[in-house]
């Protein structure tokens, strides 16, 4: 059975060695590809259907686990692998926590994307061989996160980014007072009492890119 395959990685080199390794082993395969992650939403809006897909943290756009939160909630049928150069464990079980299906370090060898994306078409889930995380007994701010709506989300996204209420209306085509009412139901569901506050918190989430790795 051939598959669609969504490679969404803002790397060209990388876009290229995963397409090149899957291609070998999985015959047959549909390799689709975006660079921004605003290019996700048209291409699993085709109709054609995307069986799996691919996901780097860092591309334009993502927000880190904003992103993967906001993909999981429009899309859930559609099972994520992260391929990401951040292999800290802490990342690794947030991504899972929230959505993913599956977590590639991009400096395994590529043998391991195939296993991966075998696991997870087959209904499980794939992690790498690495220590298990250990974090502070803290709230998490993804489990305040995962109660917004993809609308809210993605105010969110604007907020950790720094952008004003008009930027971030813009970008969403709505009025200025909806951001506005999006923020104020951010705010209450967040459990803080300034943009400041929801802009610290998002900030979490919002992870620092590391430089891309190339799958040996």
């Amino acid at each position: 059975m051939s598959h669609r395959i969504l490679i969404a990685d803002d790397h060209p080199l990388m876009r290229t060695a995963l397409a090149q390794t899957i291609g070998q082993a999985m015959s047959g395969a549909a390799i689709l590809e975006a660079s921004r992650f605003d290019q996700i939403k048209p291409i699993l809006e085709t109709g054609e259907g995307v069986d799996i897909i691919l996901l780097d943290l860092h591309m334009p756009g993502m927000s880190g686990l904003i992103g993967l939160m906001m993909l999981r909630s429009e899309h859930p049928a559609i099972p994520v692998i992260v391929v990401s150069a951040s292999e800290d464990p802490v990342t690794i079980q947030r991504s899972i926590d929230y959505g993913a299906s599956g977590f590639v370090p991009k400096s395994a060898p590529n043998t391991q994307i195939v296993e991966a994306i075998n696991a997870v078409l087959d209904g499980e889930l794939w992690l790498p061989d690495l220590p298990a995380a250990h974090e502070a007994d803290t709230p998490d701010p993804a489990q305040r996160a995962a109660t917004l709506t993809p609308q809210q989300l993605r105010v969110l996204a604007g907020i950790a980014e720094g952008k004003l209420n008009k930027q971030i209306a813009y970008e969403m085509n709505v009025a200025e007072t909806t951001v506005k009412a999006h923020v104020t139901t951010i705010l209450r569901k967040l459990n803080v009492l300034t943009r400041t506050q929801a802009a610290v918190l998002a900030s979490q989430l919002a992870l620092a890119p590391s430089p891309p790795t190339l799958m040996e």
